[in-house]
């Protein structure tokens, strides 16, 4: 057979879809807009990376503090102050900046047009929305500068993101502050993403796969939309002379029609999806809709494949089917399908994913071809499997209700379709318990205890050295929603001026702060105590001896040589006992209460501030911000959790969530899209059945009973297949295997309810369709 004729036929299939009159163009906006569904998707998927990229690009180009331990650069005209003033405002990041131009050259940063003066500032237009409604009440309080503007897209790495620069002034004297730096430009000309550990790299790689998979099952579904109308107008086209062969060409030509019209939805579908995408913030993450740019490469492969799939689907299900002029020959007894082949498709997925059984970190990166193909066999397993399992599964049911044997006798003569309908959300599920169990997995590894008592303190501010603390610490007492303060004042002890060779930490308090961090057998102000053989503290007992002068230690908190401050320890020091602190480690040193402070001592600490809060309370850490802030601009306050986890792994479960939400969405659409063109194919028997007296309401228990059996098979496989890739993952990475069956219980049942919605949107079409007037026929 030459290409000519290929084209020919699958041309006339084309033309027989456009002058097919109502009825061909139903059939090729309902395949249209299910192939588009899942093209626009696999099209926001593989922005994904370039999204990624822009935000790293538009972050690493507006760098300004680098925490470098150099010496800060020289004042010339074109150097600027930046101070890092950033905040949070409930569970979200506010990026702040205080900027001193110091010449007329000073560098502007990405996204403003010229320097706010002192008492300005310059926000982004999410944190201008924010500020102006009741919900970022307590956050204007914070930041009371006047807005004189916004900052331009260049300058944010988010549409929502919450950012501002304002103007500052004196922060010259503050350069010993790592928060404050002197620069000359914005930008990091060394930035480079660190790569990820293996184990990272494996979760990126699975995510990809697994959000992937599903998208493409559901166009392979799509473009078998109105199958059993297909195949009559088939058999007519066999009764004017077409043989078999040129039969199933032409069926491939009207599914390549639809295919794509599907790829024109799916740029559409793209184009809107981008722009919401870009309005919106979901898990903290948000982008602008320049971002999202498909890779050129991956959406010439998806303009190609969508199609190429279309006819070989179409080609591939007809080839059971014995068409004929009079009529579409299907058996009330098809042939059974065979199991072993199916198996085959797994099992070559563990073959491929055994080599790498416990090769974990310390063995490089695992191979992404074979982690990729034996991920994507055992995920099409479960697509090869459903409907030889459905298929056993009911030619056993047995008698039931009349809705219960409508739902039975619909799914023994069809269950291929019912099957079909439900492979998308068991890939989705399958792959979704596997990663869900691989992150359970290995959360250990990058998670940390922060050390921190919270159940002492939820909160810490830190005060910047000219602050007094017990200024501070008074204002903080007085704020609402704060039930307990403890203040301190730090600072390092020396034995000589410059360069000392033996340190102690130093901590001044009063008696009751300085009881939440060691054992005192009494105490009054003016009493001192040196705390000997604290954990990682090996230099307080050399130093403790009475009469011994020691100096604050500049090279410690960058107090000028000028202002070395030498201290005497007393001869009435006692000892105290070792407690663990709050923060999670025993104090060593010299604890001293305030009138045991050499006179002037004080401006050369930092001060800590360490809060206990109403947790009744909502707002009680908002004010303690606003508190800090009024303090001083540089003060920085913190809120206390028991853990903290890796900013990458954190990322890499976001970006899974974001993911599975818009899966998810496709998920309901596409069923939604499929059972609408199964009820619009058997309008006239519904109607049928209403007319010799069957209940609607059987008749809609009947379409319930006919999507929850193959779906509950379909959740039962994808629950083993997940679990055994699961298992498998954990192995490859070194971790014990443990099943999570919460997330088992959780993905299966956000499916099973993503059905159900599918069945009640469904409903109202089903009563219209039952109407007497589908009889009607020409």
């Amino acid at each position: 057979m030459n290409a000519r004729q290929w084209y020919r036929d699958l041309l006339m299939g084309v033309r027989f879809t456009v002058t097919g009159g109502r009825e061909g163009w139903t059939r090729a906006v309902l395949t249209g807009v299910g192939v588009g569904l899942g093209v626009a998707l696999l099209l926001l998927t593989t922005a994904i990376p370039s999204a990624l990229d822009a935000r790293h690009a538009r972050e690493a180009a507006r760098t300004d503090i680098t925490f470098s331990a150099s010496a800060p650069m020289p004042r010339a005209d074109d150097t600027l102050i930046a101070a890092d003033v950033d905040t949070e405002y409930g569970d979200r990041t506010v990026r702040g900046r205080e900027l001193e131009p110091e010449g007329p050259r000073a560098p502007l940063p990405p996204g403003v047009a010229e320097f706010p003066a002192p008492g300005e500032m310059v926000v982004s237009p999410a944190l201008k929305e924010l500020l102006a409604s009741d919900a970022g009440k307590l956050l204007r309080e914070r930041l009371p500068d006047r807005i004189t503007g916004t900052i331009g897209e260049s300058g944010l790495v988010g549409s929502a993101e919450l950012a501002f620069f304002r103007g500052g002034d004196g922060l010259a004297a503050h350069l010993g502050d790592q928060r404050v730096q002197r620069i000359d430009h914005f930008g990091d000309r060394d930035s480079a993403a660190e790569p990820l550990d293996p184990v990272l790299l494996l979760l990126v790689l699975v995510v990809f796969v697994v959000l992937l998979m599903p998208v493409a099952v559901f166009i392979a579904a799509a473009v078998r939309f109105g199958g059993e109308r297909r195949d009559r107008r088939l058999a007519a086209l066999r009764l004017v002379g077409s043989d078999s062969l040129m039969t199933r060409r032409i069926a491939a030509g009207e599914a390549l029609a639809g295919a794509v019209l599907g790829l024109l939805f799916g740029a559409g579908f793209f184009l809107i999806g981008r722009q919401l995408v870009g309005g919106a913030e979901v898990y903290g993450i948000s982008v602008f809709p320049s971002y999202l740019d498909p890779s050129p490469v991956l959406a010439l492969l998806v303009t190609v494949a969508v199609p190429l799939a279309a006819v070989l689907v179409t080609l591939f299900t007809l080839r059971g089917v014995v068409i004929e002029p009079l009529g579409v020959v299907r058996t009330a007894r098809p042939a059974r399908r065979r199991l072993w082949w199916r198996l085959l498709l797994p099992l070559a997925g563990l073959a491929m994913l055994y080599p790498m059984m416990g090769q974990g970190r310390d063995h490089g990166n695992f191979n992404q071809y074979l982690v990729t193909g034996g991920v994507v066999l055992l995920l099409i397993g479960v697509t090869a499997l459903l409907p030889w399992l459905v298929e056993r599964v009911v030619a056993r049911l047995g008698a039931g209700g009349v809705s219960w044997q409508l739902a039975v006798r619909r799914l023994q003569l069809s269950s291929g379709t019912a099957a079909r309908m439900v492979n998308g959300i068991a890939v989705a599920v399958a792959g979704a318990i596997a990663l869900q169990m691989l992150f359970a997995g290995v959360e250990s590894d990058y998670t940390r205890s922060t050390g921190q008592d919270t159940t002492r303190a939820q909160m810490q501010v830190s005060v910047p050295q000219e602050v007094p603390v017990a200024g501070a610490a008074a204002e903080f007492a007085a704020t609402r929603g704060v039930r307990g303060v403890a203040a301190y004042a730090e600072g390092y002890l020396g034995d000589r001026r410059a360069d000392p060779g033996t340190t102690a930490q130093l901590t001044v308090g009063d008696c009751a702060a300085l009881r939440e961090i060691a054992r005192l057998p009494s105490c009054r102000d003016g009493d001192a105590f040196a705390v000997r053989d604290a954990e990682w503290d090996t230099d307080t007992r050399k130093l403790a001896a009475p009469g011994r002068t020691l100096y604050l230690d500049p090279s410690w908190e960058g107090v000028p040589r000028s202002k070395e401050i030498p201290w005497k320890v007393p001869s009435g020091l006692r000892a105290a006992g070792t407690r663990m602190g709050m923060t999670g480690s025993e104090q060593g040193g010299f604890l001293l209460t305030p009138k045991a402070l050499t006179a002037g001592a004080a401006p050369a600490l930092t001060g800590q501030v360490y809060l206990r809060l109403d947790q009744g309370d909502p707002d009680a850490m908002e004010r303690v911000r606003n508190t800090a802030a009024a303090v001083h601009p540089l003060a920085t306050a913190m809120t206390w959790s028991d853990t903290e986890r890796s900013d990458r792994f954190t990322a890499i479960r976001t970006g899974l969530f974001v993911g599975a939400a818009c899966v998810l969405a496709l998920i309901g659409a596409s069923l939604l899209v499929s059972q609408l063109e199964q009820l619009r194919e058997r309008k006239k028997l519904l109607s049928a059945l209403v007319a010799f007296g069957t209940r609607r309401r059987t008749l809609g228990l009947s379409v319930l009973w006919q999507t929850a059996v193959p779906i509950a098979l379909g959740l039962l496989l994808a629950s083993t297949v997940g679990l055994t890739l699961g298992a498998v993952l954990l192995r490859m990475t070194g971790t014990p295997v443990r099943i999570d069956w919460s997330s088992v219980l959780s993905m299966t049942g956000v499916a099973a309810a993503v059905v159900l919605a599918v069945t009640l949107l469904s409903l109202p079409p089903l009563l219209r369709l039952m109407r007497p007037e589908g009889l009607r026929t020409e």
